[in-house]
């Protein structure tokens, strides 16, 4: 009897066909409704061709030129890397190298417009790179939903590229206008009273030859309602240019005789002093210079200047304090809680009651209150308030505050803060701050200010009543010698003294270290959180 493979041999041809054939389907899963289709060569082909598509074009975007390469666009791509990388490597050796450069073209107008329309032209690169590289490496048909998917990444990554760019752009023109609007170039300017050189970042230093430089900081109330401005807030920052120490020394707004030196024009038209001889003349006062003596001398008493009444006060406090004051900073107190608003608001310790509105001399009791409380975060609006508020307060209560607020806005005034609410600051920088600060030395100040973060902040508040000093009649000899006193006290800080026993052995010694007080305090120490003043504390009666 024939084995099988002889009877597959004997088989009529169109019988093994059929046979082979009927083989054929009864082996094949998708026959049977129960068996899963297998997945075929080219439906695998199709996926992996897509899934390096979306690989190399997600590697094109993050690395540019990467996914040219890949797509055997060699010489473009490379040229393409080659850029991206040129240009990473030079900005940041230009950085880590010449770090004062960076800080100058970051201050410089057309340098920072320059940079404005470069970050566009290369985000518009980068996108045109991104769809390129996408093009190229993208082989063969694909199926529907997965040329939604890609259209879908090039849309992400093309936006994932040109945000950032977008957004540098922005915020380098907002500098660039906020440098352009509150700060102009000494020989677009005039002052009578600014140092006639200034601090230059060509320099490894550009504060070597200036070893302290002081700052008029005044705090203006004009307004709709009001007529001219009124400078309720007088301070001197005295900042040492090595280390950063600063003294923030206040003076009262009522502050009455204010003197000019006797090489000053001024001393000519006031040589006793800002007054009619009464020191109680509100119209006299130190608050009242900046509007009234420019309404009673020539307009070129001084020579050129922009702002007389600035000028005036400057030389005017740096005769009563003793120091040479080189620039002044007026910010409108009006528009202040838009710039604190800007920085995410200020944290302050407020250990009494602080009115929210109201008038003591029309007995108008406030609306609200800013209660006492430890590390209170205060919007723009309730830090005005807690710069300002009056009712129940006298001024030097007002004066204490405002310095704990300058501290505030220091502490809160981080890069990374600044960064993240660029825009907002700059807006509201540009409507409210004046300044004779040139253009030129922006960069040298920007390298202070980090120095200042760094270093003591003390605070000298002269108060009627207090140590000598007296609103109506001041001592300005008196002064001058607190004040040397206090820049002292901000180099080596004096140590905080606990209570001991005294000795007969030691007991000259103690009275001699005792007699020594400090004449300043720490801005630190000032503005602590005190549990037992806001325990005691009390609303003022309406």
């Amino acid at each position: 009897m024939p084995d099988a493979d002889q009877w597959s041999w004997d088989l009529p041809q169109h019988v093994e066909s059929s046979a082979q054939s009927s083989s054929s389907a009864g082996d094949n899963p998708g026959s049977d409704p129960q068996q899963p289709r297998p997945r075929r060569a080219a439906d695998a082909a199709e996926g992996d061709d897509f899934s390096r598509t979306v690989l190399l074009t997600i590697a094109g975007a993050v690395v540019p030129g990467l996914g040219l390469i890949a797509a055997r666009r060699r010489l473009i791509g490379w040229i393409v890397l080659g850029v991206f990388f040129a240009l990473f490597l030079g900005v940041t050796a230009w950085v880590l190298v010449d770090t004062p450069a960076v800080v100058a073209a970051a201050v410089d107008p057309t340098t920072l417009r320059a940079v404005a329309v470069g970050l566009i032209i290369i985000g518009l690169a980068w996108v045109a790179v991104v769809v390129v590289s996408h093009l190229s490496v993208a082989k063969g048909p694909m199926r529907r939903a997965q040329r939604i998917i890609a259209a879908a990444l090039v849309a992400v990554l093309s936006f994932a590229v040109a945000a950032p760019a977008a957004v540098g752009a922005r915020y380098t023109a907002d500098q660039a206008s906020l440098v352009t609007t509150v700060f102009h170039n000494s020989k677009n300017s005039n002052s009578a009273t600014r140092p006639s050189s200034q601090p230059t970042h060509h320099r490894k230093d550009p504060w070597a030859d200036t070893p302290r430089v002081n700052v008029l900081l005044l705090g203006g109330d004009a307004g709709a309602d009001r007529t001219g401005t009124r400078t309720d807030t007088v301070m001197v920052a005295s900042i040492d240019t090595k280390t950063g120490d600063t003294t923030l020394i206040s003076l009262p707004r009522n502050t009455a005789r204010m003197p000019f030196p006797e090489d000053s024009p001024l001393h000519k038209y006031y040589p006793d002093g800002f007054t009619d001889g009464n020191g109680d003349n509100a119209e006299y006062f130190l608050n009242a210079m900046y509007d009234n003596v420019p309404n009673t001398v020539p307009k070129d008493v001084l020579g050129k200047t922009d702002n007389l009444g600035a000028d005036a006060l400057k030389i005017s406090v740096g005769d009563a304090l003793g120091l040479k004051i080189d620039y002044y900073v007026l910010i409108n107190l009006d528009g202040f809680k838009e710039l604190i608003d800007a920085l995410g608001g200020i944290t302050v310790n407020i250990n009494t009651y602080v009115a929210i509105g109201g008038n003591t001399d029309l007995h108008i009791p406030p609306k609200s209150w800013l209660e006492p409380g430890a590390d209170q975060h205060l919007n723009g609006a309730k830090a005005l308030w807690f710069a300002r508020g009056r009712y129940g307060a006298d001024d030097f209560q007002r004066m204490d505050r405002q310095r704990c607020m300058v501290n505030a806005i220091i502490d809160q005034a981080k890069p990374a803060n600044v960064l993240t609410r660029y825009e907002a600051i700059a807006k509201a920088g540009k409507e409210i701050v004046k300044t004779d600060i040139p253009q030129e030395a922006l960069p040298a100040f920007v390298n202070l200010s980090g120095r200042v973060k760094g270093g003591n902040v003390r605070s000298l508040v002269f108060k009627h009543g207090v140590n000598g000093f007296l609103s109506p009649d001041p001592n300005f000899d008196l002064m001058r010698e607190q004040v040397k006193k206090s820049l002292g006290e901000a180099k080596k800080p004096p140590k905080k003294k606990s209570p001991k026993p005294s000795s007969s052995d030691n007991s000259s010694e103690s009275t001699s270290t005792s007699s020594a007080s400090p004449q300043s305090e720490s801005a630190k120490d000032a503005c602590a959180w005190d549990p037992e003043m806001a325990a005691s504390a009390q609303k003022p009666a309406g």
